[in-house]
């Protein structure tokens, strides 16, 4: 039986695929995996049983990362699984900062007494009159399964479109429209588009990306649209480029004292991937993860370990290994075993920067004592029999 805690509200469309072998628990302390949305775990303590955490959702920077790799605890996140709708969110928040849709609501609200509003909204539309999108240049920064969408749904409403990803995957290149124009250095999108969306992870590199330095280098009035992380951009100075007259309007998903309210600014309440759809897509992909790695030991779409499929084993035993990258470890591995005299079947070992992860299918049932000589190996964080 396979425990499973719930950190935040998980889509039932999700849940009723735990099927027997699975139990919902209320305690952390007693699961082995865990489903996550928005909760920080930074300062939890991870459960001694802990096995896998599944984030339903793209951004995984309420999980402390590392800290679980070193527990041989693997974090799974849903690429993809919400991306149409933040895809229609960002379009929204196109359509939102070329044309004043919101301020011409808000004088309809403010105006609702008046008898004559339809005559008075003839003389004030000229207010909140704006742009079409369509015939615009689109700067996407971040082709992944977000980027991909916004950049071929921005191509059938007309708008000239610049890609921009130096890791674009195959599947992504796949995906994108045979129209996106692929530019091989930012400043081009920069120096060329009316609109720039980001659709890029939070990384070191990435923290603060959209700064003064690079909004020097984009066209007067450019519309800045921020629906991946609120970190990525240096907001304090998009508010001095509204002020200079060389941003015409940020729009962004993330709410904060800094933009909120402010000339300019279009602010939403992290709804990009508040839809029935995402959520239900999430809590699905995020179980399906789950289950394949607590019943067969393997990893898909982890960000903090490889990816690593051996099927389901049809031996008598799997073991999982969770090690440092480094040298001689899969002649110790096998030599625990060959000592016991139990042969190897099969195996699998991939690495990610600093740590791999090893799969051995064998021929007769792992001992406690194998167990135990693998985990007093120098660089090995975690063993776990998958199956034996």
């Amino acid at each position: 039986m396979f425990y499973i805690n719930c950190l935040n509200p998980i889509s039932q469309m999700g849940l009723q695929n735990l099927t027997e072998g699975y139990e919902l628990c209320s305690d952390a302390k007693d699961a082995q995996g865990i489903l996550v949305r928005s909760a920080s775990m930074h300062d939890m303590e991870l459960p001694a049983g802990l096995l896998a955490v599944a984030r339903a959702g793209a951004g995984v920077n309420n999980i402390p990362l590392d800290k679980c790799a070193e527990k041989g605890i693997v974090v799974f996140n849903t690429p993809g699984a919400n991306a149409n709708g933040v895809k229609e969110l960002v379009l929204a928040g196109m359509l939102l900062a070329a044309r004043d849709v919101v301020g011409g609501i808000e004088w309809v609200k403010s105006a609702k007494d008046d008898e004559n509003i339809a005559k008075a909204a003839e003389k004030e539309k000229k207010h909140f009159a704006g742009t079409e999108i369509s015939g615009k240049k689109l700067g996407v920064i971040g082709l992944g399964a977000i980027g991909v969408k916004v950049a071929n749904a921005a191509v059938h409403l007309g708008m000239e479109v610049y890609g921009y990803d130096p890791y674009v995957s195959v599947n992504a290149a796949w995906n994108l429209s045979r129209d996106v124009k692929h530019v091989f250095n930012v400043d081009d999108i920069y120096a060329q588009c009316d609109y720039i969306t980001i659709h890029v992870p939070l990384l070191d590199s990435t923290r603060g990306m959209i700064d003064k330095e690079a909004m020097s280098k984009m066209k007067d009035g450019v519309v800045i649209l921020n629906f991946a992380r609120d970190l990525l951009v240096k907001e304090e100075d998009v508010l001095e480029g509204i002020e200079s007259g060389k941003i015409h309007r940020y729009v962004s998903d993330f709410p904060n004292t800094v933009t909120a309210g402010k000339k300019g600014c279009i602010v939403i309440p992290h709804l990009g991937a508040s839809t029935e759809e995402s959520e239900d897509n999430c809590a699905k992909m995020a179980v399906e993860e789950l289950k394949d790695y607590l019943e067969n030991g393997n990893i898909k779409n982890s960000v903090n370990y490889p990816a690593c499929d051996m099927g389901v084993c049809t031996k008598a035993g799997r073991v999982a290994i969770f090690h440092k990258n480094i040298a001689n470890m899969i002649t110790k591995f096998t030599a625990a075993f060959g000592d016991k005299g139990i042969n190897i079947s099969d195996m699998i070992n991939k690495s990610r920067g600093e740590v791999a992860y090893t799969m051995l299918d064998v021929e007769a049932a792992p001992t406690q004592e194998i167990v135990n000589t693998l985990e007093n190996l120098e660089g090995v964080f975690r063993v776990r029999i998958v199956k034996g």
